[in-house]
């Protein structure tokens, strides 16, 4: 792998081509964004330089899609014709279904390989950009065939991801979106609902200031921007219905038994889950 074109450089598409020269990648990174990202992210170094999508999809061994899903899905239509054949083509998008659907119609050119680093910073931008996202963090790759991960340009990306640290996890695309569904897709709307619900009920700055750290660790999903999560939502609405719905009928649950035993044991089976995830 000598090129690498990032296809929006902002956190993500910035983080992984920080993330690529920190692990001693000595090839070229070319950036397709907007100018003002393009100048952010030369300027951080993220990128070697800027192109547009036809120069940089020529000439790239890797194209890497980081943009929302909606702009992925409107490249997918026109980068067939564009890309070097044999080339490897990957994305970021936080939902994969509909995406690797496309990509098995849209790319005949070159192999594409559906992926999803699950890291992020509530902050935008390639200013936001950190070399060390990755590090320790799953990253669900989605091929289509599990034979789709021996080819060569796969097997270099993999051998890529280990250097930067990532944990690499294998599923389906539909697999992939039920399980975010629940465990990326529902604390996003529970911190809005939260931080929405607390601006309705407890509207003088003065009263705000009656809050422990628990309202501002529990709501910090909700400085996310709604530009991002649009595309999300849409494509993953049936999973993430059915998650809201499980969410809901356990609110409900903690609601009847305010005054019962079955809180303790809501409670001490949520602790075993947080304490779970903080020992990973």
């Amino acid at each position: 792998m000598e090129t690498v074109a990032i296809v929006g450089v902002g956190l993500i598409g910035g983080s992984f081509g920080l993330a690529l020269k920190k692990a001693g990648f000595g090839g070229t990174v070319l950036g397709v964004s907007s100018q003002g990202a393009l100048e952010a992210a030369l300027a951080r170094g993220a990128i070697d330089a800027g192109a547009p999508l036809a120069e940089a999809a020529a000439r790239a061994d890797l194209i890497y899609l980081a943009q929302p899903i909606g702009r992925i899905l409107d490249t997918l239509h026109h980068l067939d014709a564009m890309v070097r054949p044999g080339a490897l083509v990957t994305d970021a998008g936080s939902t994969k279904h509909a995406i690797v659907t496309l990509a098995r119609t849209a790319l005949r050119r070159a192999q594409f390989l559906g992926g999803h680093p699950l890291a992020g910073k509530e902050r935008r931008g390639v200013e936001a950009a950190d070399a060390d996202l990755f590090a320790g963090r799953t990253w669900a790759l989605t091929p289509a065939d599990p034979r789709e991960l021996e080819t060569p340009p796969a097997r270099d990306f993999l051998s890529w991801l280990e250097r930067l640290g990532a944990r690499v996890v294998v599923l389906g695309a539909a697999e992939h979106d039920g399980i975010v569904a629940y465990t990326s897709h529902l604390p996003q709307l529970a911190s809005t609902a939260l931080a929405a619900t607390v601006a309705d009920h407890v509207t003088a700055e003065e009263n705000l200031q009656v809050s422990g750290t628990g309202l501002a660790d529990t709501t910090r999903l909700a400085l996310s921007a709604y530009e991002l999560w649009r595309d999300i939502l849409a494509t993953n609405a049936e999973s993430i219905d059915e998650a809201l719905t499980a969410y809901i009928g356990e609110l409900e649950h903690l609601r009847e038994n305010l005054r019962t035993r079955q809180m303790q044991e809501e409670f001490e089976r949520a602790a075993k889950l947080a304490g779970r995830l903080r020992g990973r």
